[in-house]
């Protein structure tokens, strides 16, 4: 209808549909072609949302009351929706995507933050700046979620000293619903109404209290909207205080809390995501007696059994582990991949300390992502034309993707410079906007627009510049770098993107060295720093670029999805051998930095890892 205005309001819908002139609407309506298009896709939208049977119903045909109720602290479901941070919230946004893809009966909780995730600037120098939008519920799809009487649910979470008060939205995504709560409401003093304002933002005061509404506010907003789930789902041990809550509403119903216990651990299920101990989170036992110090009378507990619970000895002191209080309450645990199932049993070995680490009881359950959301519209026909009319509902079959093969070379390749023109002319246009608003030159916002070469091979790499990612490992050997990137005969170019946290300093220093010495003259053009990484720019990236880099510090990466996005897109990957990757090369669909093995000693492992990416790309990849 309009590509600029949808660029405009970055794919928001409901911004487009506010702003776009009437005229444009009444011509649609008036043109024959596109009402044909309309149709097709409300009646393929339609078939969707009311099928005759789903994967679930199919397989579990006995199971259709029960529900799943999985708590997350961020949903990555669209750019226009900034509620996410990086590999966690995408990954929960797929999940639910493919929940509603397959039937599942599965119900989402968490937070609706009014600010949000924050926008990223790279100023001149190459600093990140963190700008915080606050939404506008007007544009974004969510509406108040009902209570069974049709009133608007709103819940109450007691802190010490007062009480705070969360507004349940509900988001329809596909089949399933997602409910997200919202502080910034009426009668909550300022303090508690920004609770829910920013995703991980604050001290611990703030961490815990926004723990406690997402938890145990998330139970009572299921139970205020009439859901009684069959199992409940911590993605990531932020929503572990849920456990507490649940065994406070089954002995308040008279059940011995003994049994309470049992009942909770049968029915809870645990994914930990984080593989270094300072991503878990935990607080000191005084904060957790000025918050708590009912729960343990009524759970018929001491306070040193009740702290216990969760107990964590660290250096500075024992602490109150969210980690451990969710492997503890929960009967299935999981990590994200293999290394990471392991790396987990042996990092939770003291919660089973009778046990050798390999008995440890935690599996692992390697991420995926949601195929539709990733995968390029034009290599989507392809599949359609090669694959059959039913290959996006035969995903998991291995013949499905046999027919690959099927596909004429030309074909493929014609389809993929296609998409890399696409990215190289969004980058452009990235890059632009970003010199524009830094108050550059004319000369130097037009030379956007000569950026990077589409008959060169180009590199991509973004994800959270966390220091264990090593963004910069590229950059340890500069004079090697120098010689791949001018090489007459086989140039190489780079395309960078990622957030830092706001409070992490050493992550953005990484971002600026990148971005300082992409603006070096014998690399402008050739390194490429993309401000605002989201998944409008992952997407991007993922489906243009040649050749995908991923080298984090094994095995400190859990799971790892970027390169599965990437693969999907016929994109190949040069990875250390850590996560996904590990379990998915198989010495022909991509190439290995290092080995096998994980290093005790960091620079060495720096230093290996860096010259094996050298020697990879310059004897195995580039000569292709």
């Amino acid at each position: 209808l309009d590509p600029a205005l949808w660029e405009q309001v970055y794919h928001n819908p409901l911004r487009f549909l506010a702003m776009i002139d009437p005229a444009t609407l009444e011509a649609a309506a008036a043109d024959q072609s596109y009402l044909s298009k309309f149709d097709a896709v409300i009646a393929a939208f339609d078939r969707y949302m009311h099928p005759r049977q789903t994967w679930f119903s199919r397989t579990y045909p006995t199971a259709g009351d029960m529900t799943i109720a999985y708590f997350s602290p961020e949903f990555g479901l669209h750019e226009s929706l900034p509620i996410y941070s990086g590999g966690l919230g995408i990954l929960s946004g797929d999940h639910c995507k493919e929940a509603s893809d397959l039937g599942l009966p599965l119900v989402g909780v968490g937070f609706l933050y009014p600010q949000g995730y924050f926008l990223q600037r790279i100023n001149a120098d190459g600093t990140q700046e963190a700008i915080y939008n606050k939404l506008n519920f007007a544009d974004v799809p969510a509406q108040p979620a009902l209570t069974p009487d049709g009133k608007p649910a709103m819940i109450r979470v007691e802190l010490p000293e007062r009480s705070v008060f969360a507004l349940v939205w509900r988001i329809q995504v596909g089949r399933i619903p997602v409910f997200l709560m919202d502080t910034d409401v009426e009668p909550n003093a300022p303090a508690d109404r920004d609770l829910s304002a920013r995703l991980y933002g604050g001290d611990q005061e703030m961490r815990i209290s926004q723990e406690i509404v997402l938890g145990i506010g998330g139970v009572r907003a299921l139970r205020a909207l009439g859901i009684q789930p069959t199992v409940w789902h911590m993605n990531e041990g932020h929503s572990a205080f849920l456990v507490l809550e649940r065994l406070r509403q089954l002995i308040r119903n008279g059940v011995p809390p003994s049994e309470a216990r049992e009942i909770v651990r049968n029915s809870t299920v645990f994914t930990t995501h984080t593989p270094v101990p300072a991503g878990n989170d935990t607080f000191p036992y005084e904060m957790m007696e000025r918050y708590f110090w009912q729960q343990w009378i009524e759970f018929g507990m001491s306070r040193d059994e009740f702290l216990d619970m969760a107990r964590q000895d660290l250096p500075w002191g024992r602490r109150f582990s969210m980690t451990v209080l969710a492997l503890r309450m929960s009967s299935r645990r999981n990590g994200v991949s293999r290394i990471h199932g392991g790396v987990s049993r042996s990092m939770w070995n003291f919660v089973w300390p009778d046990l050798p680490a390999e008995q440890v009881p935690i599996t692992a359950i390697t991420n995926g992502v949601h195929t539709a959301t990733w995968l390029a519209p034009e290599m989507a026909e392809l599949y359609d034309d090669y694959l059959g009319p039913t290959w996006a509902s035969a995903l998991d079959d291995p013949t499905t993707w046999q027919r690959v093969t099927t596909i004429p070379d030309q074909v493929l390749w014609k389809t993929h410079q296609q998409l890399k023109q696409q990215l190289i002319a969004f980058v452009r246009q990235r890059v632009a906007e970003q010199r524009r608003r830094q108050g550059a030159p004319a000369e130097r916002i037009a030379a956007a627009s000569s950026l990077l070469d589409p008959d060169v091979l180009t590199i991509g790499f973004a994800r959270r510049f966390a220091t264990y990612k090593r963004a910069t490992l590229l950059f340890r050997d500069i004079d090697r770098l120098r010689r791949l990137i001018t090489n007459g005969e086989r140039p190489v170019q780079f395309i960078f993107a990622g957030k830092a946290h706001p409070n992490d300093e050493a992550g953005k220093q990484l971002i600026r060295d990148i971005y300082r010495l992409s603006q070096e003259p014998w690399l402008e053009g050739r390194i490429v720093f993309v401000e605002e990484y989201d998944m409008c720019v992952a997407r991007a990236l993922v489906q243009g670029v040649d050749l995908w880099l991923n080298n984090p510090r094994r095995p400190n990466e859990a799971s790892g999805t970027s390169g599965q996005k990437a693969a999907l897109n016929g994109v190949p990957s040069a990875s250390i051998l850590d996560g996904w990757w590990a379990e998915a090369y198989n010495g022909k669909n991509g190439w290995a930095i290092g080995n096998a093995t994980d290093g005790s000693n960091p620079d060495a492992q720096d230093e290996a890892d860096s010259k094996s990416l050298y020697d990879t790309l310059e004897n195995h990849i580039i000569p292709l």
